[in-house]
C-alpha cells in the first residue's frame, strides 16, 4: 500500500528561508524500525516530523527534513528494521550543524522521535560546553507533560512502543499510516531489565509494548499542543 506523507515535510524555498532569516533550526530525527503489524516502520520519523512542524509553525524557527535512519539495534530480529551506528548518527548531526552555521543559523534543535537514540544526549551536552548551541526536544518532562495534558492513561514506561502516545499522534497527523487492527494489539511488558542485552524480541512477540487501543485523535492534538507550549522553555534556555 502506497501512502503519501509529504505533508509532514518542509516545502520551503530558498526565498522563504531568506525572508525568515532564522537563527534556530529544527531537525527531526526518527527511525526506520518495526512498530508491530499495524504501525508503519516510519512511525518515529512521522512523529518527529509532526512535532518539529508544530513547533516551527508556532515559534518561527527553520524546519529541516528528517534524519530517517538512526540507532534501532534493539529491534534487530523484526522484519524491516534498519539501523546505523551511533557514530554515524553523530557525524550526520555534526555535518548538518556545521553547514547551518555557515549560512548564519547558529542554534540547532534535535527533535527526537526514537527513545533508543541515547547518543543524542551526549551530542547536545558536548555542543554546549563553550556556548549554548543545541537542545534535545522533547525531554522526559516534556513527554510527561504531554501525556498529562492530553489525558493519556499510560505512562512512558508501560507505553514504550507503538502504544497510546504514538497511536494518538498518528491518528491526529497521519491516520492513513495506521492499519486496521491496532485496536487489539495491546501488549504489556513492564519488566525489561535486560533490554540492552536481549533486545525487544525477548519482551514482545508482536513488536508492540504499550496500549494502542487507548489512542485517540484528540489526545494526539492535545499532546502536540502541550509539546509546543513546553518548547518555549527550550528556546529561552538557548537564548540565555
Amino acid at each position: 500500500m502506497l501512502v503519501r506523507v509529504d505533508h509532514l515535510l518542509t516545502g520551503a524555498t530558498s526565498a522563504d528561508v531568506r525572508a525568515q532569516n532564522p537563527t534556530v533550526a529544527v531537525l527531526p530525527i526518527g527511525s526506520f524500525e518495526q512498530h508491530g503489524d499495524y504501525h508503519p516502520l516510519i512511525t518515529d520519523t512521522a512523529i518527529a516530523c509532526a512535532i518539529a512542524q508544530k513547533i516551527a509553525n508556532d515559534h518561527d524557527v527553520m524546519l529541516l527534513p528528517p534524519v530517517s535512519f538512526s540507532c534501532s539495534h534493539e529491534h534487530a530480529g523484526f522484519s524491516g528494521s534498519v539501523s546505523i551506528r551511533a557514530t554515524t548518527l553523530a557525524a550526520i548531526i555534526s555535518d548538518i550543524k556545521e553547514s547551518l552555521i555557515t549560512s548564519g543559523v547558529q542554534k540547532l534543535v534535535l527533535v527526537n522521535g526514537h527513545g533508543g537514540n541515547y547518543i543524542l544526549q551526549n551530542i547536545v551536552q558536548e555542543a554546549n560546553v563553550t556556548d549554548r548551541q543545541m537542545t534535545l526536544f522533547p525531554g522526559p518532562l516534556d513527554w510527561h507533560s504531554a501525556r498529562t495534558d492530553s489525558g493519556m492513561k499510560t505512562n512512558a514506561h508501560e507505553d514504550m512502543h507503538a502504544g497510546e502516545l504514538e497511536t494518538s499522534i498518528l491518528l491526529h497527523v497521519a491516520p492513513e499510516l495506521l492499519r486496521s487492527g491496532f485496536e487489539t494489539a495491546d501488549w504489556r511488558a513492564d519488566d525489561r531489565q535486560f533490554l540492552l542485552i536481549k533486545g525487544m524480541t525477548a519482551y514482545t512477540t508482536s513488536g508492540v509494548i504499550g496500549f494502542p487501543s487507548l489512542g485517540t485523535k484528540e489526545k494526539g492534538r492535545l499532546a502536540l499542543e502541550s509539546l509546543s507550549h513546553g518548547f518555549k522553555n527550550h528556546l529561552q534556555a538557548l537564548a540565555e
